[in-house]
């Protein structure tokens, strides 16, 4: 056989989802098998129809290749569906097959109509988002409407592009849908980079999230730190939490609670707000009753555990306000970007977040999305991105924070009923709840290496392609197998290239640390980081600190009070030193007149000040080593003597003379 325009061999083999075509390359002749490959549609003319196939694998019928003599390939094709007549006479495909190859059919070359065919949705809402792989001429379309109101997933192992594949759908799906609202879960700080105009980044120096918007499992998780909760202790936040809220004065919406409802209506979960002075309050009133003496180191430990989340530097978004008010409505507009002025993506960087709190604040965000779609009715549409989602719905049932699986998984499975829309990415989709994956009506599988991976992808797969996911370990950088609702058949594409200026970047929130080459990092301002440290603040502790240090033209000098010279000799003895605290308050901070009233203490107690011979032997009990002569001390001398170092065993007489009245009986106007 030759190639011919088309032609590429025959069927000699078919079963129900399979058939085998047989070709012959002519005396070692390359040109005819080099149009075979693996993973490329082919069409078989059976009538007026052509069978659509999907090349799995190829063999020749003996294990070696003649180049002299004819060589017999055997293809085996799997069948995917069919190209026929619609009613207006154009061609339309169909998964279904009415008529199966009989043995003897020709297989042809698929041509580009009949490609172009099979991957059109069929409807006007689509978007370009790359080129099909076997043939780049050809655009790779998606239906916006179904990918996002059923879901998508998109997943491929570290390195292959799934962010920057994610960052184009996103792109597309708003430009598709000016309304929609996007709220990405960020764990890596990339996606701010990716939104320059349209984002609004929220991260721990911006995050405003109230504690009273916790519910109670959440608020547990944040005292508790992900460890096991007490139970008397949570029994007693669910007593009183409702009692704080019911004392609450700070809006006319909570007045309207207390009037319109009955108390017990408040629970700990109601978005309510509350003071924590108040739950302190409340507890101390408890552990000071009589009776319950049994739950009162329960209660003690309670206190302990809220006032170390209030005093944790790391929960200031939490427990930031002095005040606190009834701010969910601005909470809510910030957040969700409702009305949204222009920016409708909300790239929550979870980054910087204590990894305790990551789950309860996952978790409200995902609740209030779904909530905000349900309340109002379908008109507010969200799309929630959750990257790295193995992390909040694992398949270990025995892992991860249970309300962050609930919320997720009632968004995969009511929220399309709502408006509200789950976009999940992950590198292992073995490790994601299966759940949560069989709710993604389109999937984008990028290459994975892990069996277990590939796995779960096939098994989500039709079976009429499943041969396609034996590909998912080959494929290149920026490669897909697409499937689902929001494409036609399952197929091989390329994500078209992103313009370098929205490329997600990671710590993209963060401005670099490295000015010039590498060798002029910017440590401090590293730690400043880490410390949680603004840096207006840095800068400023940076130059008290340099005010606050001696002068340099000062001579350096040992504190004679520090060392002990009665031993006669030389030698100094370190004696332990005290802190300024353990002095009271004047004894620290000599008084301000003292100076001025020297002249007047001197004239009336002479003998505080003794002159030449007299002053030594006067100070010759309390020195051991002779003080050498000397001329008589000034005032000069002695006002030094108040502030200063160097002075101090001089003014001890002073002192003693001093102590026997009080200063305001000494100093005179």
């Amino acid at each position: 056989m030759t190639p011919g325009n088309r032609f590429l061999g025959r069927v000699v083999a078919c079963s129900g989802s399979k058939a085998t075509i047989s070709a012959i390359a002519e005396k070692g002749n390359t040109a005819l098998s080099e149009l075979w490959s693996v993973g490329r549609l082919i069409s078989i003319s059976v009538a007026s129809n052509r069978v659509v196939a999907l090349v799995c694998s190829m063999q020749t019928n003996k294990e070696e290749w003649t180049e002299a003599a004819d060589n017999t390939m055997h293809i085996e094709v799997e069948l995917v569906g069919e190209i026929h007549s619609g009613i207006d006479g154009k061609p339309e495909f169909s998964a279904g097959i009415s008529h199966y190859p009989y043995l003897g059919a020709i297989a042809h070359r698929m041509r580009s109509s009949d490609l172009s065919v099979i991957y059109d949705p069929g409807s006007v809402d689509t978007a370009v988002i790359g080129r099909l792989t076997q043939d780049t001429s050809l655009s790779a379309l998606i239906h916006i409407p179904s990918l996002l109101s059923r879901h998508f997933a998109v997943v491929g192992t570290t390195g292959v592009g799934k962010s920057t594949a994610v960052t184009l759908l996103l792109h597309k799906a708003l430009k598709a849908d000016p309304a929609l609202r996007i709220l990405i879960l960020d764990p890596h700080n990339e996606f701010a980079a990716a939104f320059p105009q349209e984002a609004v980044v929220i991260d721990t120096e911006t995050l405003d999230l109230p504690f009273w918007l916790f519910r109670l499992e959440e608020l547990t998780e944040v005292l508790f730190r992900g460890r096991p909760a007490v139970p008397e202790e949570i029994d007693a936040l669910r007593d009183l939490i409702p009692e704080a809220k019911r004392s609450f004065k700070g809006s006319a919406d909570t007045a309207l609670i207390r009037k319109a409802q009955e108390k017990s209506s408040l629970t700990a979960d109601t978005p309510v707000p509350y003071r924590v002075a108040d739950l302190l309050a409340l507890i101390d009133e408890r552990i000071g009753k009589l009776e319950g003496r049994s739950e009162k180191p329960h209660l003690r430990s309670l206190k302990v555990r809220i006032q170390s989340a209030i005093n944790d530097p790391r929960y200031e978004f939490m427990f930031s306000s002095n005040t606190i008010q009834d701010t969910i409505m601005q909470t809510i507009s910030h957040i969700f970007r409702i009305p949204g002025d222009g920016k409708p993506v909300t790239t929550f960087q979870l980054a910087g977040i204590p990894s305790e709190v990551v789950n309860s604040v996952a978790s409200i965000l995902c609740r209030m999305a779904f909530e905000i779609a349900l309340w109002s009715g379908g008109s507010v549409r969200i799309l929630v991105v959750c990257e790295e989602a193995h992390r909040y719905v694992p398949a270990d049932q025995s892992l991860g924070f249970f309300p962050t699986r609930q919320a997720i998984s009632r968004i995969a499975k009511e929220g399309r009923k709502y408006g509200v829309s789950l976009g999940v990415i992950t590198q292992r989709p073995g490790e994601l709840d299966p759940t949560i994956l069989s709710q993604c009506s389109t999937v984008f599988a990028m290459r994975l290496s892990n069996d277990h991976d590939q796995e779960i992808i096939r098994s989500a797969i039709p079976d009429s392609s499943a041969s396609t996911i034996s590909f998912l370990s080959s494929i290149g950088n920026g490669e897909a197998i697409a499937f689902g609702e929001a494409v036609a058949v399952p197929m091989r594409m390329i994500f078209e290239r992103v313009p370098e200026s929205i490329l997600p970047r990671a710590n993209s929130g963060l401005a670099p640390v490295i000015t010039g080459d590498a060798t002029s990092i910017d440590l401090r301002k590293i730690v400043q980081r880490m410390r949680h440290i603004s840096a207006a603040d840095g800068d400023q502790a940076q130059d008290d600190r340099f005010q606050h240090q001696p002068s340099a033209q000062l001579p350096a000098v040992d504190r004679l009070d520090n060392y002990d010279r009665r031993d006669g000799g030389d030698r100094r003895q370190p004696l332990p030193q005290r802190g300024d605290d353990q002095f009271p308050e004047p004894m620290r901070q000599p008084a301000p007149m003292a100076a001025e009233a020297l002249p007047s203490m001197r004239a009336e107690y002479p003998q505080a000040w003794p002159e030449g011979p007299a002053r030594t032997a006067e100070t010759a009990a309390y020195r051991s080593d002779p003080a050498p002569a000397g001329p008589p001390a000034t005032d000069q001398g002695i006002t030094r003597g108040f502030g200063q170092q160097g002075e101090r065993r001089e003014l001890s007489p002073l002192r003693t003379s001093l102590l026997k009245k009080p200063l305001s009986s000494l100093i005179k106007n």
